[in-house]
C-alpha cells in the first residue's frame, strides 16, 4: 500500500491522506474546491468544479495514474438542480472516456462547498 501525497493539491483537512494505491488502483479522498494553498475558491459551481478537476489531476499524477485511466467517479453535489452546469463540467475532463459514476446530492459538504468528487483509477 502506498500513501499518495503531493503539494499541488490542497492538504488533508482531517485525518485521511490525499489517495492510496493498492495493488495497481488508485483510491482518492474526495477533492473539494481547495486551492493547493489550502484557502477555499470561492465561485459559482462551475468554477469549484472545474478546481475539484485540477486537483484530481495533480493527485492522480502523483499517483501514476490520470483522468484516462479512472474507472469510477463519485460524485457528491450540494443542489441536484446545478447537476447540469456540473455535468458540463464534468464532460468536458471525461468527453471521450466515460468512467462508470454515480452522482448523489446531499445536505451538506466540507466547507460548504457545493461539489465533492472523488476517483478509483488504474495505475499506470
Amino acid at each position: 500500500m502506498k500513501v499518495v501525497h503531493t503539494e499541488a493539491a490542497p492538504k488533508a483537512i482531517g485525518p485521511y491522506s490525499q489517495g492510496i494505491v493498492v495493488n495497481n488502483l488508485f483510491y482518492s479522498s474526495g477533492q473539494i474546491p481547495l486551492l493547493s494553498n489550502g484557502e477555499l475558491l470561492e465561485g459559482d459551481v462551475k468554477a469549484q468544479t472545474h478546481q475539484v478537476f485540477k486537483n484530481l489531476q495533480a493527485v492522480l499524477e502523483e499517483a501514476g495514474a490520470s483522468l484516462e485511466t479512472v474507472v469510477k467517479a463519485i460524485v457528491f453535489i450540494k443542489d441536484m438542480n446545478q447537476f447540469g452546469e456540473i455535468n458540463e463540467v464534468y464532460g468536458e475532463y471525461f468527453h471521450t472516456h466515460k468512467p462508470a459514476r454515480s452522482c448523489v446530492e446531499v445536505a451538506r459538504l466540507p466547507k460548504d462547498v457545493l461539489v465533492e468528487i472523488e476517483v478509483i483509477a488504474l495505475v499506470k
